[in-house]
């Protein structure tokens, strides 16, 4: 006879379920949906400027064939009208030296930006536009000009009207907190020192030692 005691069954646990982490957080966070939307339009910029025809036939092949890419379009958003030291423009397109380097050194090539003489200091060189950079930096303001019309009927002028100020107060503070941060770093122990020699005279740092 069959023995079914329960020391003789041997019984196997229930697998307990697995729950699926819901990860859809990733696909539709603030930031990914702002770099989605940046990508289509620098992308949709360059299309623009490549069907420009005030840009020249050389600069518009190379944009239809994605040579130009949203990363040239820095020099193109941010290199002042007098001309740019190297050192602020990289740093007013929040890139290093080095690869705003490279960028110029192709725009040079392309006949978009030269290097002259800095009036101001013999030493150093600025980063100009050069007449075809001027027409291809209005063939910018155009595209862009355009980008914005085609987003505001896409989304309708109150939502457009509304992320406009939105995103600009959101960078204006960003840019806010960073100038306020450079300027701590670039004074920071001076000012420290003032502030012991003025309101600490009685802290450790302003005794002599022994």
């Amino acid at each position: 006879m069959d023995d079914f005691s329960p020391a003789t069954l041997s019984i196997t646990p229930p697998i307990p379920a697995i729950s699926t982490p819901d990860d859809r957080w990733r696909q539709t966070h603030l930031g990914r949906l702002m770099g989605s939307a940046l990508r289509r339009f620098d992308a949709r910029v360059l299309q623009l400027m490549a069907r420009n025809v005030e840009v020249p036939l050389a600069l518009s092949n190379l944009a239809a064939r994605d040579q130009v890419t949203a990363a040239h379009v820095h020099i193109t958003r941010h290199l002042a009208l007098q001309g740019d030291r190297l050192t602020d423009l990289a740093q007013r397109a929040g890139m290093t030296k080095q690869a705003m380097a490279n960028l110029v050194d192709q725009c040079e090539a392309w006949g978009l930006v030269t290097r002259a003489a800095d009036p101001l200091d013999a030493r150093a060189r600025r980063v100009c536009f050069t007449p075809t950079g001027l027409a291809w930096l209005q063939a910018f303001h155009d595209a862009v000009a355009q980008a914005e019309a085609e987003f505001r009927e896409e989304v309708g002028q109150d939502v457009a009207t509304v992320v406009a100020i939105g995103l600009e107060a959101y960078a204006g503070a960003a840019g806010g907190r960073i100038a306020a941060a450079a300027s701590i770093a670039s004074t920071g122990s001076a000012q420290a020192s003032t502030h012991c020699r003025k309101h600490c005279s009685a802290c450790s740092c302003m005794r002599p030692s022994g």
